[in-house]
């Protein structure tokens, strides 16, 4: 059975170039390009996605990623929700509602910020079915069921939400792992992990931060996601160590 996860965006707020064309200290080198975070995991014949990205239509065109059968959401900020309209051709092609996961606090700011997903309105049918999670739950499609557990991050004043599946952990946005869940994060074989600049900053890991979490929990492999303009890609790859790897778009690992 097929199980790949793939890095669709792994760039920050802004992606690389900014709009005005900005790079910061970022050499002339494709994996510079980075488009705002993103993610994919590939489960047999399930197809899931985490958050969806102001730059979700290239991501999904660029690796052929024919539907979503579910959508998992780490936070609701705009970076990680703002592309969810993209989603209405897939409920047009399939004619049933996408179902999504997320935090009471996500669904609820979806849910607000995005009305028309969840709620008949001016005609348009709703094109989603919200779920609540708290605790571990499964995704199923015929034969292939995947078990996710939830577990909250902090994202400077909120709360976020990083999963885990299998021995894969994935927390894009964070500066601050709570002590309640830090027992998802031990004996496992791929941490993607939030690295947002050398310096410090309130509300995501700097690379320092990353680093010394990285060797606390030891994970066999771990990639770094949510690169700012000072973190070049091949500045990263000859200053880490061989088990950590900084992302690029379209970076995929089978698990």
């Amino acid at each position: 059975m097929k199980k790949k996860f793939t890095i669709l965006g792994c760039g920050s707020s802004l992606g690389s170039p900014w709009i005005t064309n900005y790079k910061g200290n970022l050499k002339n080198n494709s994996k510079n390009i980075r488009s705002r975070c993103c993610a994919h995991i590939q489960y047999g014949e399930l197809s899931i996605l985490i958050d969806t990205s102001p730059d979700i239509k290239s991501q999904f065109l660029k690796n052929k990623i024919k539907s979503p059968d579910a959508i998992i959401y780490t936070h609701e900020h705009a970076d990680q929700t703002s592309g969810i309209f993209e989603m209405r051709p897939f409920f047009w092609k399939n004619k049933k509602k996408i179902p999504v996961y997320g935090s009471y606090r996500t669904i609820k700011a979806l849910k607000s910020k995005y009305t028309f997903c969840f709620i008949p309105r001016h005609g348009y049918k709703p094109i989603m079915k919200p779920n609540i999670v708290k605790n571990q739950f499964k995704i199923k499609k015929k034969k292939q069921i995947l078990s996710v557990k939830p577990f909250d991050v902090i994202h400077g004043m909120i709360k976020a939400t990083g999963f885990l599946f299998e021995k894969v952990a994935y927390i894009s946005d964070c500066n601050k792992i709570p002590k309640a869940s830090f027992k998802n994060l031990y004996d496992l074989e791929y941490l993607v992990l939030d690295c947002l600049r050398r310096s410090k900053h309130p509300s995501h890991f700097n690379y320092d931060e990353a680093i010394n979490l990285i060797q606390l929990v030891k994970p066999k492999k771990a990639i770094l996601t949510n690169l700012h303009t000072d973190l070049d890609y091949n500045y990263l790859k000859k200053k880490l160590p061989a088990n950590i790897l900084p992302a690029f778009d379209g970076l995929s690992f089978n698990f």
